[in-house]
């Protein structure tokens, strides 16, 4: 007996050593991210004031606009988190405070990570906090819906920014046009295209297409229609913070540059197949601006602004979206261990 008890001391030293160890190799990854992150942000505020005259992008920026800038950013990271909610199964659909910090987890770690990497922070995210069981067919499956739901809600902004860009952007935006129009296609169609049979071949395909039909259903059409509403609130705030943040800076009202420059700089998450990464976004506005004819200083001092405001926004997001998901699970703790009378 003192040889059983002995051993299975032993053994439950080592688990509770294996759990330490684990515990604090996510705490490294986690730390490392955040220091992996500062980094970036500090070489591209260092490279800004290498190349402009000033040392801090937000130096001569009206502090009202650019705290409205903040908000309209944090507000499209809730509205996009709703509407992403609404792409999930009735019986595996998460609560609004999981989505939101899954969303801006995801969005604060595109920083670092190229690629679209990051939708791996936003499954990793979801499934963690606590709350409805979500497998992760459901989420792959929900992610792939809300990119294409995302491409149709962008569609009235992206041809607008078409119609009145220059002709040398008409290039780029048609192509984020095009694959809106697809989306919308596919979503029309998708009654006939689950039918083919290179799609029941394959298991995988055959999910993803009968995933997409879904939405063809009466509760499916709903919950697409809402969550495209809610998209489109998202990329029209992110539209209204964009042209406040260049208000801030000294540029001249103008919407349609704003969303010349939100439609280019988000194709690469409506399209994931390019390249994510703090340099990669501030390069790519930065471009947009000086092809609009903005000044260099402006250009480059709005694209590292812009990036700095939506980290920031990403981040308090996050945290509120984690603070929601624990205060939920306490309560509901709290509830479940009173006795019922």
């Amino acid at each position: 007996m003192a040889e059983t008890r002995t051993e299975n001391d032993q053994v439950a030293g080592a688990r509770a050593m294996v759990s330490r160890v684990v515990a604090l190799g996510r705490r490294g990854r986690f730390l490392v991210s955040v220091l992996i992150a500062v980094v970036s942000v500090a070489a591209c505020i260092l490279v800004g004031a290498r190349v402009t005259r000033s040392n801090w992008p937000l130096a001569h920026a009206q502090t009202l606009l650019v705290a409205l800038a903040a908000l309209s950013y944090f507000a499209s990271y809730v509205a996009r988190a709703r509407g992403w909610r609404r792409l999930f199964p009735p019986e595996q659909q998460p609560d609004q405070a999981r989505c939101l910090a899954s969303v801006g987890a995801a969005a604060a770690s595109g920083v670092v990570l190229p690629f679209r990497l990051d939708y791996l922070i936003k499954i990793g995210t979801l499934r963690r906090l606590g709350g409805v069981r979500i497998g992760l067919d459901a989420v792959v499956l929900s992610i792939i819906s809300l990119g294409m739901v995302d491409a149709v809600a962008m569609l009235p902004l992206s041809i607008s920014a078409t119609a009145t860009s220059s002709t040398s952007l008409r290039g780029p935006l048609l192509v984020v046009v095009a694959f809106g129009v697809g989306c919308c296609v596919l979503f029309a169609a998708s009654a006939h295209v689950v039918r083919l049979p290179l799609l029941r071949r394959s298991r995988r395909l055959r999910t993803v297409s009968d995933h997409i039909s879904a939405h063809r259903k009466t509760r499916g059409r709903r919950d697409a229609v809402i969550a495209g509403i809610y998209l489109f609130l998202c990329w029209t705030t992110r539209a209204v913070g964009s042209t406040l943040l260049l208000s801030a800076l000294g540029f001249a009202f103008s919407p349609p540059t704003a969303l010349c420059v939100l439609c280019l700089s988000a194709a690469a998450s409506v399209i994931p197949l390019t390249s994510g990464g703090a340099i990669a976004n501030v390069g790519a506005t930065a471009g947009v601006l000086l092809l609009l004819g903005v000044g260099k200083d402006l250009a480059i001092n709005f694209s590292l602004a812009s990036g700095l405001l939506l980290i920031t926004s990403a981040s308090a997001a996050a945290l509120a979206g984690v603070a929601g998901s624990l205060t939920m699970s306490v309560v509901a703790r709290g509830r479940a261990a009173v006795p019922t009378a």
